[in-house]
């Protein structure tokens, strides 16, 4: 049986974690003088306000953690922090509903990049920083940042990092401790940040501009300081910069981790997801731009290609990021794009969606089963990087891939009936599931998820958690088998 009043106490501490993280924009409101400071004075104070509270009354039950708790702590962060992390969006914009409030905070934090607001230019530049901090803290998860502090206040860090780790393998340990592994992960995430930085101000954005793309592009929100979205700068450069580092952060991190430790590249081409992410991806880019040019969306091939690479990639990896209205394209095009964000990004990167290491097993179950089917007695298993695979990860990954699909329609099926049409319903539903931003139709990336209903806004809000917790982390806390002793 799960103890709640463990977990609180956990929860509280984390709460405190993430109060602390809105002094960022606060000081940058500060200094600015911008109207939006009271919002996140206040946003601070409610939130440690409320983290201090429950500590006080939860201190005294310091219980290790089990595999149940950390799944409830999990499912508790990702719901509930978005509801704090809404305080100073609320407080800043009167008019703006809690929903809508709500929403915006939950595609920060799940990296999706998806926004009801309008008139990006104009809003101070601390609000815009928060939005896109979210998308930075949300990117390598807020329990994984807990997992490398929380043991230094007495709080075990395994199961916590074991829900919130994403992809179908979870049991391999890049470290003895969790915490050191934490720490590394955030540490290749942070030199990341610096070049990135670095290079979008190389190529002629100004610091601030820099800073807010780079917490989006290494996070995969998409979330822009610009209604324009890199439409606005208009500069090879800055799109060549960030179809780098959107490839990056769509890989494993933890392959990161050990090309990093072992000063070795070697890793980077050991990983069987990498050569199919990469060759799927650009394979991609080069035919969109072939048919885009042939089409005469564009009058040569180079602008087609400029044009394909950036927005592939961008959707592809699930950042969400546009240079153009890519909606007015022969509707191939972004079809294909919105297929891609279903699976490319690697297991353990910031990128959402199905995620290439569960295709590759679902693709290699599929031949094992028509080679059974055409010889019978043949002995045959499904392999990845050279080792068979236990059948247990086989039927996690075929029942994840079954609830996938079952989400998509079902969720598709409720847009349509809430009365959007089926192209915006479905662009929508999958945008917001596989945690990319902009889907097609009404909620293209020439425009926002402002036009949705209370209703089709939640629908997207709940897309975006069980997509951000890959499911069945939300699914078991909510299963009747998971309350009982």
């Amino acid at each position: 049986m799960s103890n709640p009043l463990a977990v609180l106490r956990v929860f509280a501490l984390v709460l405190l974690v993430f109060a602390l993280t809105m002094l960022v924009p606060a000081a940058v409101a500060w200094t600015g003088r911008e109207p939006a400071f009271m919002a996140f004075e206040a946003g601070f104070a409610i939130t440690a306000g409320t983290a201090a509270l429950l500590w006080l009354l939860t201190r005294r039950h310091v219980d290790e953690l089990r595999v149940r708790d950390g799944f409830l702590l999990v499912s508790l962060v990702w719901t509930v922090v978005p509801a704090f992390a809404a305080i100073p969006l609320l407080l800043f914009f009167p008019a703006m509903s809690f929903t809508d409030a709500y929403f915006e905070a939950v595609s920060g934090l799940t990296t999706t990049g998806a926004t009801v607001i309008e008139g990006l230019d104009t809003l101070p530049f601390s609000i815009n920083l928060w939005r896109a901090f979210l998308v930075f803290l949300g990117g390598m998860g807020l329990i994984v940042l807990a997992v490398a502090i929380l043991p230094l206040l007495g709080v075990g860090g395994r199961q916590l990092f074991t829900a919130e780790s994403p992809g179908p393998i979870k049991e391999s340990k890049l470290t003895p401790r969790m915490a050191e592994t934490a720490r590394g992960l955030w540490l290749v995430y942070f030199v990341l940040a610096v070049a990135c930085t670095l290079g979008y101000a190389w190529a002629g954005m100004d610091w601030g501009d820099a800073v807010i793309h780079m917490f989006t592009t290494l996070g995969l929100g998409g979330f822009s300081s610009h209604d324009a979205s890199y439409a606005f700068f208009n500069s090879p450069a800055v799109e060549a910069v960030a179809i780098v580092f959107m490839t990056l952060a769509g890989m494993n991190f933890a392959t990161h981790f050990m090309a990093a430790r072992r000063r070795s590249f070697s890793f980077y081409w050991a990983d069987p997801e990498i050569r199919w992410y990469v060759g799927v991806m650009y394979a991609s880019v080069l035919g969109i731009a072939v048919y885009l040019w042939q089409t005469g969306a564009f009058p040569d091939f180079l602008t087609a290609l400029r044009f394909s690479a950036f927005n592939t990639v961008s959707i592809a990896t699930t950042t969400g990021f546009a240079n153009t209205d890519y909606a007015q394209w022969p509707f191939f095009a972004p079809l294909w794009m919105l297929f891609l964000c279903s699976f490319v990004t690697c297991a353990g990167s910031t990128g959402g969606g199905l995620k290439m290491m569960r295709a590759i097993i679902v693709f290699r179950q599929v031949m094992r089963e028509v080679i059974h089917t055409v010889h019978p007695n043949a002995v045959r298993t499904v392999k990845l990087a050279g080792a068979p695979l236990p059948n247990k990860i086989i039927f996690a990954v075929l029942a994840f891939a079954f609830a996938y699909m079952v989400i998509i329609v079902s969720f598709t099926l409720l847009m349509v009936f809430s009365g959007l049409d089926v192209v915006t319903g479905f662009s929508a539903v999958v945008a917001s599931f596989n945690n990319t931003g902009p889907g097609l139709g009404e909620v293209g990336p020439a425009s926002t998820f402002k036009s949705l209903t209370d209703f089709q806004t939640w629908v997207c809000t709940a897309a975006m958690l069980l997509g951000r917790l890959e499911i069945f982390t939300l699914l078991v806390v909510l299963s009747p088998a998971f309350w009982r002793k």
